[in-house]
Parts: C-alpha cells; structure tokens; sequence
C-alpha cells in the first residue's frame, strides 16, 4: 500500500515537472526565457517550447499586439495664453524589442500602462505650454503627432514603439467655460473685423483700377476719334477744295448759301441794306453779273 502511494506521488512529481518544462507560444506573443541571475535571456517566437522547470528557468510571454492605454480621468494642461484645458488621449503602443522591457522591468510588466500615461502626460503638458487656446481646439492632430514624436524618444529604450496619440476630448473646466467661450468670441469677431476691412480696401482698389482704366479707355477711343474725324475734314476739305476750283463762281454761290443758312433764322428781322455786298447773290444767280451777261459768258469745262 505505501509502495503505491510512494508511486503516486512520484507520477505526479513528473507530470508536474513535465508540465512546467514544456510550455506553448501563439501567435500573439513572444517569450523571454531567463534563470534566475542570467544577465543574458533569450527570446523565443510563437510554437512548443522546452524549458528547464522553475526556478532554473521562467517563461515570460510579451504581447506584441498593437495596444492601446486610455486614461480614465481627462488631465488638466495650461496653455501658452494661461487656460486650463481638460484633455483625454489615447495612447496606441506596440512593444517592438521585449528583450528591452525585459530588461527594464525585471520580467514584470504590469505597470507599463501607467508609466506611459504618465508619458504622455508629460509630452502632451510640453506641447501644450508653448501652444494658445486657439492652436489646442485648431490644430488638435498636430499637437498630437508632436507629443507622439516626443514620446517615441522616450520608449524607444524600452523596446516600445508608440504608433499614435489621439485626443478624444479637449474641454475646459466648468467654472471657466462662460469666460472661455466669451473671449473666443470677441477673438472670431475681431478676425471678422480685419476681414471685412481688408475686403473694403481691396473693393476700393479695384474701383480705382477700373475708374483708372475706363478713363484710359474712353481718351483712347476720343483721340483715336477726333483723329479719324481730322483724316475726314481732311479729305472731305481736299474734296471739296478740287470741287471748287473747277468752278469758282459756284463756289462763291456755295459760300453764300451757307452763309444765309448760319444767318437767318425762323422768325428774324433783319434791316439791311439791300443793296450790301453780302446779298449779292440774292439779287443775281450769277453774284451780280446781269443774266445776259452770264449767258454770253462761255461755259466751263468740267
């Protein structure tokens, strides 16, 4: 009876050992094996591993799924025109080297979540303090990469890649929110001020080049006008003088006609001596030379 118990135990002493030496890594984690005082552990990938049994040797499975740590409570930071803000990021991290965080937390990786809040923390209180309240709720992916980027040197020794930061929620705290919201509208109004002053300008100067540019136009088009109108009294006078002087006494009696017609108007009287030189032409169709005469007179060639 006591032989049996005694082998009992034993089969169970081995199973146990066996158990513990021999231990499987999926896909979704890596293993660091290490004895107690190795300064110089292994890493081992996913399948069916052998291992010495503790405390010669311990398996410790590293998750190098992309993680993701999300503060609870909003973290307050003070902007670079003095306003508390309240912010809540989230942090995605992969571990990239476990061997490193290994190493730096001695196998025990449960507090990284609350050392890279505190990262962020910082690097986010950083970026914050040389930002203004309008840059924070503007330009919210920029500040976020730009803490990300300042986080990455600080986990990159810890075998730790931080693939992004994002910002769920900028808000301010209820006892400064009316203030807040005040001066962000005198700020709006302001801007919408400059606005509309510089619209006003530019419409006032492009009048001006327009005013200035019909008036170029419109003395372009008189001088080309009045040249035009000089080239035709020009010729309308070449034509006229050629005309003429085939005939003179025609053009006396052209000459007087226009004459009376810029003299008498509807209605005048006029007191004149009829026999004046300027009625000549009144008193005779040939200016004064008798019809006899005009009609022994030999006729012109034209």
């Amino acid at each position: 009876m006591n032989r049996i118990i005694a082998l009992v135990i034993a089969v169970v002493i081995v199973l146990f050992a066996a158990s513990s030496m021999v231990y499987v890594v999926d896909q979704r984690h890596m293993a660091v094996v290490s004895a107690h005082g190795d300064t110089a552990p292994r890493l081992v990938g996913p399948g069916l591993h052998v291992k010495l049994p503790p405390p010669l040797q311990t398996a410790t499975l590293v998750d190098t799924r992309i993680q993701s740590v999300d503060a609870p409570d909003a973290d307050r930071y003070v902007t670079s025109d003095k306003i508390d803000i309240l912010v809540n990021p989230v942090i995605r991290y992969r571990v990239t080297d476990p061997l490193k965080l290994f190493a730096d937390t001695k196998g025990d990786a449960q507090g990284l979540p609350e050392r890279l809040a505190a990262m962020s923390r910082d690097a986010l209180g950083d970026v914050f303090a040389k930002a203004t309240l309008a840059d924070a709720l503007a330009k919210q992916q920029d500040i976020a990469a730009e803490a990300r980027t300042a986080m990455q040197k600080v986990t990159a020794p810890l075998g730790i890649d931080v693939i992004d930061v994002q910002l769920t929620r900028i808000d301010f705290p209820a006892a400064m929110t009316d203030s807040v919201y005040k001066r962000m509208m005198a700020v709006r109004e302001q801007i919408a001020s400059d606005v509309r002053a510089l619209g006003a300008t530019e419409a006032d100067k492009i009048r001006a080049d327009a005013s200035l540019k019909q008036q170029q136009v419109v003395a372009d088009a008189y001088r080309e006008a009045q040249k035009i109108k000089g080239e035709g009294d020009g010729n309308a006078a070449s034509i006229a003088a050629e005309a003429f002087g085939r005939d003179p006494q025609f053009y006396e009696f052209y000459q007087s006609m226009q004459a009376y017609r810029n003299s008498f108007k509807p209605n005048d009287v006029i007191v004149v001596d009829s026999g004046s030189e300027f009625f000549r032409f009144m008193r005779s169709p040939t200016g004064g030379t008798s019809p006899d005469a005009a009609a022994a007179a030999p006729a012109r060639k034209h």
